[in-house]
């Protein structure tokens, strides 16, 4: 069961605690999970729209740099308008198994913010027009709902035209 607002002094995540060090103000949304659930059925347990739920991706650049692209739930991200953001020829998504490794964050548990190194990170721009975004908090279990201004500061991401347009 979902709970919000719990203490936040216990189990904070490196992404929580860069966010109070910021002073940037956040609500934690907490659901009991033991192993990866896609982001779509974290809204859906959570009651949460799916519109303001963003997903934490993380991808390799043909110069074998990492990018971090936080997009909609519900949304793909366009591989080519990635790259062009980034200033790439081509980005490809990281393997499952490197995500600790590149990040110091689990499958299910991705957020940019407080990643092992400050990755080059682009927020999708249609995140702008919204007051709130849920994304996750740095562990299972854990999303943080915060402006996407907010995100964007602590990420030192910028917001970018980066998902698939369906024709």
């Amino acid at each position: 069961m979902a709970r919000q607002n719990e203490d936040k002094t216990k189990n904070k995540t490196n992404a929580m605690r860069i966010l109070d060090t910021k002073k940037i103000p956040y609500t934690t949304y907490t659901y009991e999970c033991d192993e990866f659930i896609d982001a779509i059925q974290i809204a859906d347990m959570l009651g949460l729209p799916h519109e303001k739920v963003y997903k934490t991706l993380v991808t390799q650049g043909a110069s074998k740099n990492y990018y971090v692209f936080v997009i909609p739930i519900a949304e793909e991200l366009d591989m080519k308008k990635a790259a062009r953001s980034v200033g790439e020829k081509s980005v490809a998504m990281l393997h499952v198994r490197d995500i600790n490794a590149v990040t110091g964050y689990i499958r299910g548990g991705c957020t940019a913010v407080g990643m092992k190194k400050q990755y080059v990170t682009r927020i999708d721009q249609n995140a702008r027009s919204l007051d709130r975004i849920i994304v996750s908090g740095g562990k299972l279990g854990m999303q943080l709902e915060l402006a996407p201004q907010d995100l964007a500061a602590a990420s030192g991401a910028e917001f970018a035209d980066i998902i698939l347009k369906l024709k």
